[in-house]
């Protein structure tokens, strides 16, 4: 259960960013309350991973989700640039991030 709260932690972390950016576009309550809930939520879900998987693992695990999510995301709804390199180098945090699941 916990690497599915981690999984859970990383999706809100890459929420927590979007609302970032949405921000920077649209400065509302909305979208401030919004970064704030997913990133509480996030930091929540990372705490309950964080009782049974290494801090180490845990961190890494969840930061490669939001980093490489973002990145996604900012390629998917906002334009960001989609090239070869950049997405191996994504499938290559997420590959460490399955690794890191598979050694622990």
């Amino acid at each position: 259960m916990a690497w599915v709260f981690l999984i859970i932690a990383g999706l809100f972390e890459m929420t927590g960013v979007v609302m970032i950016n949405q921000i920077h576009k649209n400065r509302n309550w909305k979208s401030i309350t919004a970064l704030f809930s997913s990133f509480g939520a996030s930091f929540i879900f990372l705490a309950f991973a964080m009782e049974t998987v290494p801090m180490g693992t845990a961190y890494a695990v969840w930061t490669g989700i939001g980093a490489s999510g973002g990145a996604v995301l900012g390629m998917l709804f906002y334009g960001e640039s989609k090239t070869i390199l950049r997405i191996v180098f994504i499938l290559m945090v997420l590959g460490a991030a399955v690794g890191l699941k598979l050694v622990s």
